[in-house]
């Protein structure tokens, strides 16, 4: 495994194994991972004969600036969990060196990033689209992975690569959850040990809401979390959206889609989780 800083130096790397004809595959991420991370990474390590990990807290991406400086920041420890896991090469870049200059690229998809994460956190998108695009352009893989716990982005993204007529293969993975039932997040170690108690309930309320809607209306289902959030203390639900998997618009009834998701975002003390279900799919 190598750790490398400039897309010069990683470029030089990726053209030496191009050269030999091998399949590069590519986890972003803004470290402080977690076994949610090693999921996609061991996956990419099993479909490609390179893996890239770059390494990256990507400040277009923040609307609140307390969030970014919050946000941890674990190289080292980053670099010990993935060292035995197949990755090649990781890509941990400057702010200086991703940014040479403001980026004033405009990325608009709607309606994908006009609902939910669009609404409530203006400009976010777009910071994704800025550096998953330079990634992109940096590793030119052949696969990327990302983690379906991020819902909204990984349409995004995928939508992005069509416009863009990118050769890339999105691949989305699943949720990777705690043995209480919490998804992994790297802000989950922000959480109190007090929140960290409340936190699984979300989880827990998802799936619960799955065996309610099978036998009440969209609405109903939708009242059914919100007063289960509301019940617990120390959970503040910013919103629950149930949306077709495609589209992300909302649903009013179970028959309107054959592929329908809950999309949740709970604040736990001021850590905000995210976290969904799917109630159908193809």
């Amino acid at each position: 495994m190598k750790i490398v800083h400039t897309i010069k130096e990683l470029q030089t790397e990726l053209l030496n194994d191009r050269s030999k004809g091998r399949a590069i595959g590519f986890v972003p991420t803004m470290g402080a991972l977690h076994a949610g991370h090693a999921s996609l990474v061991k996956r990419s390590a099993n479909e490609n004969d390179v893996t890239v990990v770059s390494v990256f807290v990507n400040p277009t991406q923040f609307n609140d600036k307390k969030d970014l400086e919050k946000y941890p920041r674990t190289l080292e420890a980053d670099c010990k969990l993935l060292d035995p896991i197949g990755v090649a090469y990781i890509f941990a870049p400057s702010v200086e060196e991703m940014y040479p200059a403001p980026d004033t690229r405009e990325f608009s998809y709607p309606p994908l990033d006009t609902v939910m994460e669009g609404v409530y956190r203006p400009g976010h998108f777009n910071g994704v689209c800025q550096i998953v695009s330079k990634l992109f352009e940096a590793v030119k893989p052949r696969r990327a992975y990302f983690g379906e716990k991020d819902f909204q982005q990984l349409a995004i993204v995928r939508e992005m690569v069509r416009r863009m007529k990118l050769d890339i293969d999105v691949v989305g993975c699943p949720i990777v959850r705690e043995e209480d039932g919490l998804a992994m997040s790297s802000r989950n170690t922000r959480l109190s040990v007090q929140e960290r108690e409340y936190a699984p309930e979300i989880s827990r309320t998802l799936y619960a809401s799955r065996t309610f809607a099978s036998s009440h209306t969209v609405c109903e289902t939708r009242k059914f979390v919100e007063d289960a959030i509301a019940g617990v203390p120390g959970l503040q639900l910013e919103y629950f959206a149930v949306v077709d998997g495609n589209t992300l618009q909302t649903v009013e009834r179970w028959d309107a889609s054959d592929d329908v998701v809950g999309c949740i975002t709970v604040f736990c003390g001021d850590v905000r989780l995210i976290d969904n279900i799917k109630y159908k799919e193809r």
